[in-house]
């Protein structure tokens, strides 16, 4: 098995028991920077790579995203888990053919998200949103590769945050053949007990951005993935922000204080 191959295989052996973080870099630094913190894992952020490149998350291009894509599992020995948004098309064909070319970067595991980007019907038409899923399940499968399937429902992010329907869309997903469900900005424990319940025994990711959980306790839910976004990004542009706001408004440097040898982290 190639190397490609043996992170798959490692990714889907994640996959199978117990609890494991997987932490968002957003460029080929913070990758190697968090694989070399003994993560097992890592996953791509489309909101993290829209703000290095200056730009809201929505104007990310298809291209290049796989160009990140690709950067990103070359930098790393782990397995890489993209942030593939909606597949950057809306019919299941489109979604198909660039799971596809996903699947040549060199990850290990891609989410499909059903939000659909229109304010007056946030989400995909649910027979659309499932129909997206199976394209990419078999996208996957032609490709050869086995590379993990994250069905991602967006309702709690993009304001229609209704737990019932988003656990019929996880079923459903999971029936699409995902291999693994997810619904961002669930924070409600007893929410996230469900979705484990309802789509058991198909793994669920947690994403946890905000200190509402912790590792532990999200294990005993039986939560077996757990991410955080963009918010490893957004706690580094905190920082930035801090730092030249003093600057710009009082004249003093005091943040310059005990910062870290970022040199000596790449063995400088």
């Amino acid at each position: 098995m190639d190397g490609h191959g043996d992170r798959i295989a490692d990714f889907q052996r994640l996959h199978a028991s117990g609890c494991f973080v997987m932490p968002n870099p957003w460029d080929v630094g913070t990758a190697r920077i968090l694989e070399q913190l003994g993560f097992k894992a890592l996953a791509t952020t489309s909101a993290g790579l829209a703000w290095s490149l200056g730009r809201p998350d929505a104007e990310v291009t298809r291209d290049q995203t796989l160009e990140h894509l690709r950067q990103i599992a070359a930098a790393a020995t782990v397995p890489v888990n993209a942030d593939f948004r909606d597949g950057f098309a809306v019919d299941p064909a489109g979604v198909a053919a660039n799971v596809r070319l996903a699947a040549e970067t060199g990850i290990a595991g891609l989410s499909i998200e059903d939000s659909s980007g229109d304010e007056a019907a946030p989400l995909f038409d649910f027979d659309l949103a499932v129909e997206r899923v199976a394209a990419a399940r078999r996208a996957i499968d032609e490709s050869g590769t086995g590379i993990v399937l994250t069905g991602r429902s967006e309702g709690f992010v993009c304001g229609a945050p209704d737990i019932d329907e988003t656990i019929r869309r996880l079923r459903a997903y999971a029936e699409a053949g995902a291999d693994c469900l997810y619904a961002p900005r669930i924070d409600d424990l007893e929410h996230v007990s469900a979705i484990v319940a309802a789509v058991s025994p198909k793994p669920v990711n947690l994403l946890i951005n905000s200190p509402f959980t912790n590792v532990a306790e999200a294990a005993q839910l039986g939560v077996r993935r757990i991410s955080v976004g963009g918010t490893l990004a957004r706690t580094a542009w905190d920082g930035v922000l801090a730092a030249a706001r003093e600057i710009a408004e009082a004249g003093t440097f005091s943040r310059f204080d005990r910062l870290p040898d970022v040199e000596a982290l790449f063995g400088g």
